[in-house]
């Protein structure tokens, strides 16, 4: 969305700014930022803020093409539990997302051989084929190295979650944000329709 952006409007400058969500909340309120692109569990839970939903986000477990698991049918996420698993930190929400589904299976959290916030690094690792980990559809979709991991066969018992932009009510956006919310509802199109 941003290639597209700066092609057709070269001299905009566009500071992205990745962090934790709570960290990011916080940027918006003090007005150092024009928007999010945030995931949203349940109802909005701060009434400063609008939503405007892009698309529906879900989970799965990932591994290397090279990982024996990928060439099996349908794996339970019991047989999961002792691999060696490369996770981001409990506080992420891919980790709430996995500890929702061992939850709900009657399983305990994981334990992670490396823990990491780095999808890069994430993804490396998985390419060992020694590694499992838990990762966005959207994140796959727009990862350059996903020709080379693979979805496992197990299924995360959760909902889809809602992807979209954050802004505070009330105020005036300025065109250079109104112009990027644009480019980002018509990049999630095809997410939001459910097109590879």
């Amino acid at each position: 969305m941003i290639d597209q952006l700066s092609r057709c409007h070269p001299r905009i400058t566009i500071n992205l700014l990745t962090a934790q969500t709570q960290a990011l909340h916080r940027k918006l309120f003090d007005r150092e930022l024009d928007l999010l692109i945030a995931r949203r569990f349940g109802a909005l839970a701060d009434e400063r803020l609008d939503f405007d939903a892009l698309f529906n986000d879900s989970y799965v477990v990932v591994g290397s093409a090279q990982n024996p698991l990928t060439r099996r049918g349908r794996i339970s996420l019991a047989e999961l539990v002792g691999e060696s698993w490369v996770l981001p930190g409990f506080e992420s929400v891919p980790s709430a997302v996995l500890a929702d589904a061992m939850r709900v299976a009657g399983l305990n959290y994981p334990h992670a051989t490396v823990v990491t916030n780095s999808a890069e690094v994430r993804m490396k690792l998985l390419m060992s084929g020694r590694f499992v980990t838990i990762f966005s559809t959207s994140a796959l979709r727009f990862s350059d190295r996903r020709s080379g991991l693979k979805v496992l066969p197990v299924k995360l018992l959760m909902s889809a979650i809602p992807v979209g932009i954050m802004t505070l009510k009330n105020r005036t956006l300025s065109p250079v944000t109104r112009l990027f919310i644009e480019h980002a509802r018509e990049v999630a199109k095809p997410l939001a329709m459910g097109k590879r």
